[in-house]
């Protein structure tokens, strides 16, 4: 559990994942905050079946670098969003992050202050050298939060920019 001035963040175990992907109450009353207005996309719900779930099931994988991080936001004391790693780090140090903030609590810097307590958890874990992130062009808000946390854009691909924040020398 990483904890901010705002937020708790928990990763998620299996049997809340399953919860999670099933959009009902089940969650939230399982970890004691108020019921809100979550949507599940199907891209989330394709990650959840072909990666997120197999991988955090995985006993030889580390599941803290692929389940969900769910974002409670204290004062409310309701999930405001999610982040994930996109697996563990890869021969370079690297980890990928993505991340996606509830509609109602957007523009209210809950994922920047989010991101900035993962990068503090991360930078404590062996063999995490930098985070990278993708960002779609057209995504202002999630370049911003990126910028304010001190990501360098690197590269684009398509539609997609690039992004990564070192966290210690190579």
């Amino acid at each position: 559990m990483i904890e901010t001035n705002r937020l708790i963040i928990k990763p998620l175990t299996y049997e809340q994942l399953t919860q999670y992907i099933q959009n009902d109450p089940a969650l939230e009353a399982g970890l004691n905050v108020k019921p809100g207005n979550r949507t599940i996309s199907p891209d989330l719900k394709e990650a959840f079946e072909k990666e997120i779930l197999p991988n955090v099931a995985d006993p030889t994988k580390n599941y803290l670098f692929s389940t969900l991080w769910t974002i409670i936001l204290k004062d409310e004391n309701r999930m405001a969003g999610d982040l994930c790693f996109v697996g563990e780090p890869n021969a370079d140090g690297e980890v990928e992050v993505g991340y996606g903030t509830h509609d109602e609590f957007q523009g209210r810097g809950i994922m920047t202050e989010a991101l900035q307590g993962l990068i503090l958890w991360a930078r404590k874990q062996p063999g995490v050298k930098a985070i990278v992130a993708s960002t779609e062009k057209s995504n202002a808000a999630s370049s911003a939060v990126l910028k304010k946390n001190g990501f360098i854009q690197c590269g684009e691909e398509g539609e997609l920019w690039q992004w990564k924040r070192e966290l210690r020398s190579t």
